[in-house]
């Protein structure tokens, strides 16, 4: 069965619609000059800047990865590529006019780590492809974070996944920090694949937004450094594919979702850990790649075609579905948008992977249309 070029070609373009303003501005040193700030509180812009990059690489990580491409493709990816660890230099050397907060507030904990988690998803092109200069500029940006205490919830996966970065640069790291999160969440394992925000329960997207996606890839990479982080390997797999089976669910066969809990603002960044489950190979039996791929294809498509998603110079505004700046809670800002991009994880699938291929109807599409369609059942 031959791959639809043109899906991929789409997931491309918007992709790129919603990065390359980013990318560019920053490489050419002038991101603080050309992204505007919009949000509710003042001070936003002391943070804005870094969330837009942490956010944005973490779901073009795999895609900048990716090899064996060839063609247009290869060329735009290798471009792109060049760009983010131009823009990596640029908020990380501190002659930069876009140098940026590290170490001020506590909100550079949040997204240092999302730039840690691209650094992991992408060891060869961005790690690995780092200027000496750059390099060191950037390991002590991301020790600068070490300096304030995360709140006792999600953000111990912050510090968790800053240091499994500091590792993988060859960097003095700190197993207390990763082992305090793992264990922590082992602890705040609710039941059916979902873990509560710290001790309790929160009925919002950050299983997929940080907890999930961070906990796989922190135990991934870091496991075989302790024995005691590898045994919960197989659970955590195991929980993330049961809730990747719910994200599925979720979207309606009108390619819609529930705008439930915080951060709606985020977009279709909420779907990152049903992205990340199709691009590692984790699905659960029965969920087919393509199947997803058309789901998710329906909820990108609905939201990105929203009038009111992008202001008139490209950039993304506040909002669920199109323009919508009262659902910004006070710590959103232009930046924090761009955590949607995580929803581009399967980028990184080459373009001949079942993902690509062919049409699917997904779970609720099948429902209401009165087809046969799986019974669910709880993780035990």
């Amino acid at each position: 069965m031959a791959y639809d070029t043109a899906i991929r070609k789409q997931w491309l373009e918007w992709m790129l619609q919603i990065g390359k303003p980013v990318l560019v501005a920053l490489a050419e040193r002038k991101l603080k000059e050309r992204m505007p700030v919009q949000g509710k509180l003042d001070d936003r812009s002391e943070y804005t800047h870094l969330e837009a990059l942490g956010r944005l690489l973490v779901g073009m990580a795999p895609w900048l990865e990716l090899t064996g491409l060839t063609g247009e493709e290869e060329e735009c990816r290798g471009m792109m590529a060049h760009l983010a660890r131009e823009a990596i230099d640029a908020a990380t050397d501190p002659a930069s006019p876009d140098f940026m907060n590290f170490s001020r507030g506590h909100q550079p904990i949040v997204d240092a780590a999302f730039l840690s988690h691209a650094l992991v998803r992408a060891p060869n092109e961005l790690l690995g492809r780092l200027e000496g200069p750059v390099r060191q500029n950037l390991v002590q940006c991301l020790k600068a974070t070490r300096s304030r205490k995360p709140n006792y919830s999600n953000w111990l996966l912050f510090g968790a996944m800053t240091e499994t970065a500091l590792q993988q640069l060859g960097e003095a790291w700190d197993p207390m920090r990763i082992d305090f999160a793992l264990k922590k969440h082992s602890e705040w394992y609710l039941g059916d694949g979902v873990y509560g925000d710290g001790p309790d329960f929160h009925w919002d997207y950050y299983n997929s937004f940080v907890i999930q996606p961070m906990l796989v890839d922190i135990v991934q990479t870091m496991g075989p450094h302790s024995p005691d982080w590898e045994k919960l390997a197989a659970d955590v797999l195991r929980r993330a594919a049961r809730h990747a089976e719910q994200q599925e669910r979720l979207i309606s066969p009108e390619g819609t979702f529930p705008p439930v809990g915080r951060s709606i603002a985020y977009r279709f960044g909420a779907f990152q850990l049903l992205s990340q489950a199709a691009l590692q190979g984790w699905l659960p039996a029965g969920l087919a790649p393509n199947q997803v791929r058309c789901a998710l294809t329906a909820v990108i498509r609905r939201m990105m075609e929203a009038p009111g998603t992008f202001d008139p110079d490209g950039w993304l505004r506040i909002g669920f579905c199109g323009g919508q700046p009262d659902i910004g809670e006070g710590y959103i800002s232009t930046g924090s948008l761009y955590l949607c991009a995580a929803v581009f994880l399967p980028l990184g699938l080459p373009p001949g992977h079942p993902f690509w291929q062919g049409e699917a109807d997904w779970t609720s599409k099948k429902a209401w249309a009165g087809q046969a369609f799986p019974m669910d059942h709880a993780l035990r």
